[in-house]
């Protein structure tokens, strides 16, 4: 038993539901037959042998048929030193993660195909280079050159991160499902998993209290249940001794627990929609792990994770189109595991997310992703959904619920759209918040607008990550900054970085008065007395009057002072074909992926108020390019002289009746 050990917060919501259930001795019990209750349970969703359940699509049967025979993805020391020498991530990351995403397929062939042993070899191979590896860090957050110096990594003191906790995760489930074909096949090599789990997972773990993804300090982030979602699956099917694996999973427990106490009661992320599938989407995979284990012991059924569950479909702007903040993209990846929140809106009986969570599953699964997640994916029924309990029809629907309005105070983030149930019209978002939240981008007081399901004033959103991302540098990242935004720009200044740099909302938007006021000049650390008032609004069509979004800017500056005599700006960040003419501009659909045609924004402003400046930003970065084409437009209000001190500036935004 480890001597240092750190107990749950009393309030936790783990903790007060389980009680004494989450005690070492409870789990030493709880736990007994948890691998045999878990190979179980996979027994009856995979059904090996039987090719209906088991779907693979036909793109991964015939890549995993070309890549078997050839060698694998190998990183090498120049690839892993790059980030220490030029901050390239993606050279070791990229033949990583092909690695492990070319066993998952083994895997999966060696499953559906029981009879060939070919595939299992496929799998003892990968499995056999996996423990190989000299680290299952990623160089990015490896701290080897920190301590060091060193540009390689140090088996002696591995660092448990993400990549580390994706490894032995996927490990742990090959050991599950195939372990006794391995143990014929090749024996010995079990052995060996367990022991790398144990040097390189299971004893940091343990060890070491200064993992900053433990949460101990108070900051609490995604890192905090992706790694211990990962480290429990290995508790609990690779660490043979009771009282160790009570002890491991009690640790991840209140890891857990400090994740889901940070959390908001109305379920909001500020790491934002990208970042829900690593983070909430991870405890929520923690949880149907320990049910499972447990015999359902310790069950999932929390206040909160109804509203977590809640949190994609209400972000959901139109098509792949999603509002995103902090450092995600503006469009969803299409290899996300959507029947992870379909299994979870069943259970908590959510129609909505249900719903919303049925359209988003494919044809054919998904199995770029974690060997976890692929394996719900190629045995996914409506019908085996864990923890089904809705008794709602669940028919493929026409369309997502697109609901109508979403205001979710603790992250300050509106979603109101004109039509409910319907991609077509106006959808406005806006967000106050403050620039101390996780993965943040300078962006107090954004608003975005959709036209018809497409995003046409925008957040730039996630671009390629390299050592500058979460360096002393990020915010000269373009993307990260405020003048890339659409936000206002006081005396021409950027905003502050920290919570102090924050909005104020002074009217909060309803479902019958769908405008969000905030005050932003704390944002921009302006002196006192200065104020700066934003309302961002949607009012409705009423008759043969259209609906119309209006962001409206009122500001009282004192006077500037030798450092601040730029005159007002108020910026707004576009998509598509831009066209500017006297007091308008027309925002087409034009050269924006995947989107063939649609409607224009209109944009009006009076012109006497301020003289309207474009600027273009050709896209060189392959994940904006991917979701924006290739250029993005800034337009840049500067507003009349006699308005520096105290003004108004009105942007009203129309969509086109006209398809272009």
């Amino acid at each position: 038993m480890t001597e240092q050990f750190v107990a749950a917060p009393p309030t936790g919501p783990l903790t007060a539901a389980w009680q004494d259930g989450a005690s070492l001795p409870s789990l030493r019990c709880n736990l007994d037959g948890a691998r045999s209750r878990l190979q179980s349970f996979w027994k009856g969703l995979l059904k090996p042998g039987n090719t209906g359940p088991l779907r693979l699509p036909t793109a991964v049967i015939e890549r995993a048929h070309a890549e078997r025979g050839t060698p694998w993805p190998q990183p090498l020391v120049s690839h892993y030193a790059r980030f220490f020498r030029d901050g390239n991530r993606t050279s070791y990351e990229g033949l990583i993660g092909e690695r492990q995403r070319r066993l998952t397929r083994a895997v999966l062939l060696a499953l559906q195909q029981p009879g060939d042993q070919v595939w299992l070899d496929e799998v003892i191979d990968g499995t056999y280079l996996l423990c190989e590896q000299s680290s299952w860090c990623w160089a990015a957050h490896d701290d080897v050159f920190f301590r060091k110096g060193h540009v390689v990594p140090d088996p002696s003191n591995p660092y448990l991160d993400l990549g580390a906790g994706e490894v032995v995760a996927q490990l742990a489930w090959i050991d599950l499902l195939l372990g006794a074909r391995i143990d014929t096949r090749a024996p010995g090599l079990r052995s060996r998993i367990r022991s790398e789990t144990n040097t390189r997972a299971f004893v940091p773990f343990l060890t070491r209290l200064d993992w900053h993804w433990l949460g101990l300090d108070g900051d609490v982030h995604n890192w905090n249940p992706w790694i211990h979602s990962n480290v429990l699956t290995a508790a609990l099917l690779l660490e043979d001794e009771p009282g160790r694996r009570a002890e491991l999973t009690l640790r991840v427990i209140e890891g857990l627990d400090r994740f889901l106490s940070s959390l908001p009661s109305d379920g909001a992320i500020d790491e934002g929609f990208a970042y829900w599938w690593n983070g909430a989407g991870r405890a929520l995979e923690a949880l149907e792990l320990l049910e499972v284990a447990t015999a359902g012991e310790l069950n999932g059924d929390l206040p909160l994770i109804r509203e977590l569950v809640a949190f994609p479909h209400r972000m959901h702007v139109g098509g792949s189109f999603f509002l995103n903040v902090a450092d995600g993209p503006g469009r969803a990846s299409d290899t996300l595991p959507w029947e992870l929140v379909h299994r979870w809106a069943r259970r908590v009986n959510d129609d909505d997310a249900t719903r919303h969570a049925r359209c988003m599953i494919g044809s054919e699964p998904v199995v770029d992703a974690s060997l976890l997640r692929a394996l719900h994916a190629v045995s996914f029924d409506d019908s085996t959904a864990f923890g089904a309990r809705s008794t709602v029809e669940d028919e493929t629907p026409v369309s997502p619920p697109l609901v109508p309005f979403t205001y979710l105070e603790s992250v300050q983030i509106l979603v109101a759209r004109e039509t409910g149930g319907s991609a077509s019209g106006l959808v406005l978002t806006a967000k106050g918040g403050h620039n101390a939240e996780h993965h943040n981008h300078l962006d107090v007081g954004s608003v975005t607008v959709a036209v018809d399901g497409v995003p046409l004033l925008v957040d730039a959103g996630q671009p390629t990550y390299t050592a500058q991302t979460f360096g002393p540098d990020r915010y000269s990242i373009r993307a990260m900054q405020s003048e890339w935004h659409s936000v206002p720009a006081p005396w021409g200044l950027g905003q502050g970085v920290g919570r102090e740099f924050s909005a104020v909302v002074v009217q909060p938007p309803t479902p019958q008065q769908l405008v969000m006021a905030m005050q932003l000049e704390k944002a921009y650390g302006l002196p006192d007395g200065a104020e700066w008032r934003r309302a961002a609004g949607l009012q409705p069509a009423s008759g043969e009057r259209g609906a119309v979004i209006t962001v409206r800017d009122e500001w009282h500056l004192p006077d500037a002072s030798e450092d601040n005599d730029d005159g007002v700006y108020v910026r707004y960040l576009l998509a598509g074909g831009v066209t500017v003419q006297r007091g308008m501009a027309t925002v087409a659909p034009e050269g924006i992926p995947g989107v063939v045609s649609g409607r224009s924004a209109l944009l009006s402003w009076d012109p006497a108020a301020a003289e309207a400046g474009v600027e273009h930003w050709e896209l060189d970065d392959p994940l904006l390019a991917e979701v924006w084409g290739g250029r993005l437009t800034r337009l840049t209000f500067r507003t009349a002289p006699g308005m520096r001190r105290k003004g108004s500036f009105t942007l009203e935004i129309k969509a086109n009746h006209v398809h272009q």
